[in-house]
C-alpha cells in the first residue's frame, strides 16, 4: 500500500507532468489513490493521453524508493509535500507550486515570514555591503532571509543573516547532493544548521541553466517581498522580480548611480512600479503588518539594530543633528576611517543617519 508521498514522488518523476496538470487530474479523481488505481478508460475520460496513461500505469517506483532513502541519510533531510504541515502557505498559493520540496535543515523555517534579497553575481563592493547590512537588519527584525546561494548578492544576504545568528533559506537550482556553486559548500552547511536548503529537484540533480528560473519562482513564492540590489538588465534577478509581481508579492529596488550598469535593472524595476528603498526601515514598515499572520514569528516587532553596526553603543553620540564630517567622527571615536565608514553605512541603512553635504547628520 503506497502513501500519498509515494504517489506525489512518482508524479514528480514523470516527464512532462507538472503541478498544474496534476491538480487538473485531481479535480476529476479527488484523491491520488483514485488517480493511480483508475482504469485506462477512466483515465482517458479524464483527458489523459496515451503516454500519460502509460506513466500512471507504470510509475518509477525504484526512483521513488531512492528519494525516500535520501531521507535516511541524515537527520537534516526531509521531503515536504503539499499535504505536509511544513509546506509554506505562501508558496502553496502560487500557480505551479511544487508538489514536493526536498529540504536539508529545519523544515519549520519554511513557514516563517520571509524576505528575499537577490542581485548580481558580480556586484560592486558597496552592493555587497548593502545586501549584507540589509540582511542583518531585516533578520533581527523578525524575517527569515531567503535567496539562491549564488555568488555575489545572494551570498551576502545569507551571510548577513548568519552573522546575527538568525535564520536563512537557500533555494537551489540543483539537487541537494550537488551544492552549486562548489565554493559555497561551507556556506551551505552553515545555512543547513541555521535554517534550510530547499530544492524541488531530485537530490542527484546537477545544476543546469534551465533550472534557475524555476528556482527563482520558488524564492519569490516563499517570500512576502523581494529586494533587488544591483541587477543588470535581462538578469535572473529581474526574472525573480517578475515572478514576485505576478504572485502578488512586494518588489523593492535600491537605486544606484546612473553610470553603474549593475543599477540599470533596479532603475528599470522602479520605473515599472517597484518600490524605491533607501533603508531597511522602509521595508520593515511596508511588511511589518504581515508578521502577525505567521504563528511563531516575531509579530509586530520594530526594526532592530544589529550589534555589529553598533559595536560602539555611543557612536550615535558622536554624530550631531547638523552635518558632521567623517574626519571629525574618526577623531571623536578613535576608530579607523574604514571602521567608521562601515558603521555609518549600517546606521544609514537602518535609518539612524543620512549622508548630506559636509558629512553625516543624525535623524533620530
Amino acid at each position: 500500500m503506497y502513501s500519498n508521498t509515494h504517489y506525489l514522488l512518482a508524479l514528480t518523476h514523470m516527464p512532462l507532468v507538472g503541478p498544474v496538470k496534476v491538480r487538473r487530474w485531481l479535480e476529476f479523481f479527488s484523491t491520488l489513490e483514485n488517480l493511480f488505481s483508475a482504469s485506462t478508460t477512466e483515465l482517458r475520460r479524464a483527458g489523459l493521453h496515451r503516454d500519460e496513461i502509460s506513466l500512471i500505469k507504470n510509475p518509477d517506483w525504484p526512483a521513488v524508493e531512492k528519494d525516500l532513502a535520501w531521507i535516511e541519510e541524515s537527520p537534516y533531510h526531509f521531503i515536504v509535500t503539499q499535504e505536509d504541515p511544513y509546506y509554506p502557505l505562501l508558496l502553496r498559493e502560487i500557480s505551479g507550486a511544487p508538489l514536493v520540496l526536498y529540504v536539508s535543515g529545519n523544515p519549520e523555517v519554511l513557514s516563517l515570514p520571509q524576505i528575499a534579497i537577490v542581485g548580481s553575481r558580480n556586484p560592486s563592493t558597496a552592493g555587497m555591503e548593502i545586501a549584507y547590512q540589509f540582511a542583518e537588519c531585516l533578520a533581527v527584525s523578525g524575517f527569515v532571509m531567503t535567496s539562491g546561494l549564488a555568488l555575489g548578492i545572494d551570498a551576502a544576504c545569507h551571510r548577513g543573516a548568519l552573522a546575527v545568528r538568525q535564520k536563512t533559506i537557500a533555494v537551489l537550482g540543483s539537487g541537494l547532493r550537488h551544492i552549486y556553486p562548489d565554493k559555497h559548500f561551507s556556506l551551505a552547511k552553515e545555512i543547513q544548521e541555521q535554517g534550510a536548503l530547499v530544492s524541488e529537484f531530485f537530490p542527484d540533480t546537477k545544476a543546469v541553466a534551465k533550472h534557475f528560473p524555476r528556482r527563482n519562482r520558488i524564492i519569490s513564492g516563499l517570500s512576502l517581498g523581494v529586494v533587488v540590489v544591483e541587477a543588470a538588465m535581462h538578469s535572473g534577478s529581474l526574472i525573480t522580480a517578475r515572478f514576485a509581481s505576478e504572485q502578488g508579492r512586494e518588489v523593492f529596488a535600491l537605486p544606484g548611480s546612473i553610470h553603474n550598469p549593475m543599477a540599470r535593472g533596479c532603475h528599470h524595476l522602479i520605473r515599472e512600479g517597484a518600490k524605491l528603498v533607501e533603508t531597511a526601515t522602509h521595508i520593515v514598515e511596508e511588511l511589518r503588518a504581515f508578521l502577525d499572520m505567521f504563528p511563531g514569528s516575531l509579530g509586530g516587532v520594530g526594526l532592530k539594530t544589529s550589534k555589529k553596526n553598533l559595536e560602539s553603543p555611543a557612536f550615535l553620540d558622536y554624530i550631531g543633528y547638523e552635518p558632521t564630517a567623517l574626519d571629525t567622527l574618526v577623531f571623536r571615536s578613535g576608530l579607523t576611517a574604514s571602521k567608521v565608514s562601515s558603521i555609518l553605512l549600517g546606521l544609514e541603512l537602518e535609518g539612524y543617519v543620512r549622508a548630506v553635504a559636509g558629512g553625516y547628520e543624525r535623524i533620530n
